[in-house]
């Protein structure tokens, strides 16, 4: 298992599990916190051990947002030593990529299913690196904020793209434009998150969840439904989701997991299906969502 120093990876029982770990800081992000993410993200989308992924962060925050301890020079392409460190993360349209936005590239590619466990305050990159995550829990103590306007910026990781989508345009720009920090209950009511819980009750939950994905169902037809239904997000007619479905359907419908599936039914037991991502994944999605376009210039 790779060493880590901004957060920790377990993999334990079909489920992996990523912590933020920089808890004197608020889970503060970094650079450093951007490429183990990636890293982190990769290993799971190719373990076949690995069915679902929870994201939280350690200690009484889930991520303040980006470390600001460079000061006025934090977002600065020009401060030579901010270039140097992310200079691995290359060039998109012919400008430097944002870290947020390697990592959160990375998160939709994979193909396992991931939930936020947002246990405390989530701004700024804190709150727009789960956007691509299918499920985000919030603790009764969780804290968001879109708080780029306030600090002179504009919103990054690719949010101006997933946050309409998932929340509706009026709702997103009247949390970007007033930049201020709401509540989990706001959060409810505005989609951006399925349920609020308790604290202690927070981690359970997510846990609960990805247990009943990892022992009911397909490890190919979870990962191929997150594609499927994520690259429809921006299809044109209903026509190209039944296009897509049907050429899903002819693929997996002979597979060993279908037969599976039917026969455990059948004989009123728990499925065991037999198929793995790394080795039957079917090629419907082609290229794999969301799409590398030919202006990036790294492997990050």
């Amino acid at each position: 298992m790779t060493d880590y120093s901004d957060i920790t990876y377990d993999v334990t029982d079909g489920i992996a599990t990523i912590t933020l770990n920089r808890p004197d800081r608020l889970n503060a992000f970094t650079g450093d916190m951007a490429r183990e993410l990636i890293s982190a993200f990769k290993a799971a989308d190719a373990d076949d051990a690995v069915r679902v992924v929870i994201v939280t962060g350690a200690g009484r925050g889930f991520c303040a947002g980006a470390d600001l301890e460079r000061g006025g020079s934090t977002f600065d392409n020009q401060d030579e030593a901010r270039a140097e460190e992310r200079k691995d993360f290359g060039t998109i349209a012919g400008v430097p990529r944002d870290g947020g936005g390697a990592v959160t590239m990375t998160i939709a590619a994979c193909r396992k299913p991931v939930i936020a466990a947002i246990n405390g305050p989530a701004v700024g990159i804190g709150i727009t690196m789960t956007l691509p995550m299918d499920i985000r829990l919030a603790a009764e103590s969780a804290k968001f904020g879109f708080v780029f306007a306030r600090r002179g910026i504009v919103p990054e990781a690719g949010s101006s793209w997933f946050l309409p989508r998932i929340v509706g345009i009026s709702q997103a720009m009247e949390w970007v434009a007033t930049g201020r920090v709401f509540r989990p209950d706001e959060a409810l009511a505005g989609r951006l998150v399925s349920r609020v819980l308790p604290d202690d009750e927070l981690l359970p939950k997510a846990r609960e969840i990805a247990r009943e994905i990892a022992d009911n169902t397909s490890a190919i037809s979870v990962s191929l439904a997150r594609q499927m239904m994520w690259s429809m997000l921006s299809a044109d007619s209903p026509w190209d989701g039944h296009r897509l479905d049907s050429t899903a359907m002819f693929h997996v419908g002979s597979g060993k997991d279908v037969a599976e599936g039917v026969q455990s039914f059948l004989e009123k037991r728990p499925p065991a299906f037999p198929a793995k991502v790394s080795l039957d994944y079917p090629a419907v999605v082609e290229p794999r969502w969301p799409a590398r376009p030919d202006d990036v210039d790294s492997d990050l």
